[in-house]
C-alpha cells in the first residue's frame, strides 16, 4: 500500500468526553444529578466556568462563560468547585481503556483523544466497532458518557464526534465526506473561530460549498496562510498522522533499598548507579537538561526534594552525578536513615537559555 491509499484508508477515531468535568461531579455526588451544574466560578458571581452540565446548557451556559452571566440565565445554578485530582484519575483509566485496542493515541486534554486503530490490537477490524466498544467500556468501567466520531483522518473525526452529543456515535466514509463537508456551516469547521466565521459570512461564505467555490489563492488572499487549510478541509483532505509521542518535562530514575543507609558513604554509591540509569536515558532520548532534582524518602517516609538548576544543558554522568551529591550535602539528615533516593532531570533544551524547549512526555487524556 503506497503513502497515498495508506492516507485513504486511515481508521480514525475522535473520543470526547459529555461534559466531563460536570459528568464526573453528578457520578460521584448523587445529589447532583439532574441538576444545572457548573465546574468552577461562583455565586457571587466571580470567575468564569470550566465546564457546565447538560441541564445547565439548556439555559445557554457554556464554558468560558462569567459566572455574572451564568447566573442571569439560570439563577438556580449549582456552582462546584473542581476536583483535577478525580478528572485526572478518570482520564487515566479512560487512557487504558484506549491501549487495549491500539496504541496510537494523541491526547488532546483529560476529555478527548485522537485514536489510530487502522492496525488495532484485537484484530477487530471495523473502526466503527471498536469506538462502540469503547464507548460501552468507558460507560461500564467508569459511569460516564463519551461520544465518538470515526472517519480516515483526524479533522472529519473530530467533526464527527460532535454531530450528535452527549452519547454519539457517527461515522463518516471516504464517498460521504466531501458532500457533508459542503453542507456544513463554517462555525462548524473545526479550527474556524467566532471572528472568522464572522468575517467569511460578510463575504458571502456561510458553508463549506461557498468556501470551496474559491481557490486556494484567494482562500490565502482573504484569511493569509490559513486558507491554505481551508481549501483542503472543506475537500475533507487532511494528512496529519495520529502522534503517540509527546514531549516529556523530566526523564529519572529512583531506588528503594533493601535496608535503610546510614551512612553518607552509602548514599553517594547509590546515587552513582542511579545517576548512570539517568544519562543513559536522557542520551537515549537525546536531551540535555538545565535543572537536577534530588529526591530523598527517609525511613519514616517523608519525603523531600532539592533542586538546583545551571546556565548549560548538560547530559553528562560525571555532571548529574556530581549535582545530585552536592545537592545531598545541603540536606540535614537529623541522623534520620535514608530509604530511597532519586534523581530527576528537566528544563530540557539547548546551551543557550534562549533556545529551551520542554523535551517530550505522553500527554494525559483529558
Amino acid at each position: 500500500m503506497n503513502d497515498e491509499d495508506e492516507k485513504r484508508y486511515r481508521k480514525i477515531i475522535h473520543i470526547d468526553m459529555d461534559a466531563f468535568y460536570a459528568s464526573v461531579e453528578q457520578r460521584d455526588f448523587p445529589e447532583y444529578k439532574g441538576k444545572a451544574i457548573a465546574v468552577g466560578g461562583s455565586p457571587e458571581g466571580r470567575g468564569v466556568i470550566a465546564t457546565a452540565s447538560y441541564e445547565a446548557r439548556q439555559y445557554g451556559i457554556h464554558s468560558a462563560m462569567s459566572s455574572k452571566k451564568a447566573i442571569q440565565l439560570c439563577p438556580f445554578l449549582i456552582f462546584v468547585r473542581p476536583r483535577f485530582d478525580a478528572y485526572k484519575e478518570a482520564s487515566i483509566h479512560i487512557r487504558e481503556i484506549f491501549s487495549r485496542f491500539t496504541d496510537l493515541i494523541q491526547p488532546l486534554s483529560l476529555d478527548e483523544a485522537y485514536l489510530d486503530v487502522t492496525q488495532d490490537k484485537l484484530g477487530i477490524g471495523s473502526a466503527l466497532e471498536i469506538a462502540a466498544k469503547i464507548k460501552q467500556l468507558i460507560k461500564e468501567e467508569l459511569q460516564l458518557t463519551a461520544s465518538a466520531g470515526v472517519s480516515i483522518n483526524k479533522f472529519v473525526a473530530k467533526i464527527a464526534s460532535d454531530i450528535n452529543k452527549p452519547d454519539g456515535l457517527t461515522f463518516i466514509g471516504p464517498s460521504k465526506i466531501e458532500s457533508f463537508m459542503e453542507k456544513l456551516h463554517v462555525e462548524k469547521f473545526h479550527g474556524v473561530g467566532k471572528v472568522t466565521a464572522e468575517k467569511m459570512k460578510l463575504r458571502g461564505l456561510h458553508t463549506g460549498a461557498d468556501l470551496k467555490k474559491l481557490t486556494e489563492a484567494e482562500l490565502v488572499h482573504l484569511f493569509g496562510k490559513s486558507g491554505h487549510f481551508y481549501y483542503k478541509i472543506v475537500r475533507g483532505l487532511d494528512d496529519r498522522k495520529v502522534e503517540s509521542n509527546r514531549e516529556t518535562k523530566s526523564v529519572g530514575a529512583e531506588d528503594t533499598f533493601s535496608h535503610d543507609l546510614v551512612y553518607e558513604e552509602e548514599m553517594h554509591l547509590e546515587l552513582e548507579k542511579i545517576a548512570r540509569i539517568v544519562e543513559t536515558r536522557i542520551n537515549k532520548n537525546q536531551l540535555k537538561a538545565r535543572t537536577i532534582t534530588l529526591k530523598i524518602k527517609f525511613s519514616d517516609f517523608r519525603t523531600i526534594t532539592r533542586s538546583k538548576s545551571f546556565p548549560r544543558a548538560i547530559a553528562s554522568y560525571d555532571f548529574i552525578f556530581q549535582a545530585a551529591k552536592n545537592l545531598l550535602a545541603t540536606v540535614d539528615m537529623q541522623g534520620q536513615s535514608v530509604r530511597l533516593l532519586g534523581i530527576t532531570t528537566s528544563n530540557f533544551g539547548e546551551d543557550t537559555l534562549g533556545n529551551q524547549h520542554e523535551g517530550y512526555q505522553g500527554r494525559l487524556f483529558s
